[in-house]
């Protein structure tokens, strides 16, 4: 399998243009990052031996043979990253957070339309599918929780999209709707769940829910120490992306839930 990767200068985008480039059955193909236009990605990525010259954008990219496209962008990047690859027969395996309900419609048609595969994921770490899902059954349980997400200072969005999907995955279980979202002391308030942004030096990706119930609390917690913690993730998506028809939300149903 040929792969392209968005974003490919950055954090994420490092480790998986390392990850793709280590699995026998795949091959990294394209490097676009328009903040590193020109330059080897072997300068950029230690470690990695390639010839490949980063690209600036999707348009001058070397598409050529590519069968799917990972990006790891900004959400006004990725919404035009992810339409121009759907548009010319790509699978697309996206963690770019941010993006809204109409971006999401527009994936899912044009995926449609061209049999192809849109996997969109809040987080691939294998770790923090879990603790979603054990959020699942800690819900039918009990029926008060708040949720703490920490994150490293670069990250842009707060709170992060896998607080918002544990969220959203406790309150289908509580048979609720999601209220309006609201900012306040303790957070924003999302169906009556709290939700708590940290961003310091020193972190990676941590989540933390904490269920209250008559005498008694129930935590669970999920630390990414170091971004290769997601590539499994990656990875499995990658691989199950051309048997998806149309847009697949969280790799959950990859994992067999």
């Amino acid at each position: 399998m040929k792969v392209a990767v968005f974003g490919a200068g950055g954090r994420m985008g490092r480790e998986v243009c390392l990850a793709v480039a280590s699995q026998d059955d795949m091959e990294l193909a394209c490097a676009v990052d328009p903040a590193y236009a020109g330059r080897l990605l072997r300068d950029i990525v230690p470690g990695l031996h390639t010839d490949l010259v980063i690209a600036g954008g999707a348009k001058e990219a070397d598409l050529e043979g590519v069968q799917a496209a990972v990006d790891f962008t900004v959400a006004p990047e990725a919404r035009k990253n992810v339409a121009y690859c759907l548009e010319r027969g790509i699978h697309c395996v996206v963690g770019t957070t941010g993006l809204v309900p109409e971006d999401l419609e527009m994936f899912d048609r044009l995926a449609g339309e061209g049999g192809l595969g849109c996997i969109v994921a809040p987080n691939f770490s294998v770790g923090a599918v879990l603790l979603m899902e054990l959020c699942r059954v800690v819900a039918r349980f009990m029926d008060s929780c708040e949720i703490i997400e920490l994150h490293h200072p670069g990250k842009k969005d707060a709170p992060s999209g896998t607080a918002l999907s544990t969220a959203s995955k406790i309150l289908q279980e509580w048979n609720r709707e999601p209220e309006e979202s609201q900012e306040g002391p303790r957070g924003m308030n999302r169906g009556g769940i709290h939700l708590h942004s940290v961003r310091l030096p020193g972190l990676v990706a941590h989540q933390e829910v904490i269920f209250g119930g008559q005498g008694q609390t129930l935590t669970l917690r999920h630390d990414s120490y170091d971004r290769t913690s997601f590539m499994p993730g990656v990875l499995l998506a990658l691989r199950k992306v051309s048997q998806v028809k149309g847009l697949l939300l969280g790799i959950e149903k990859l994992m067999g839930f």
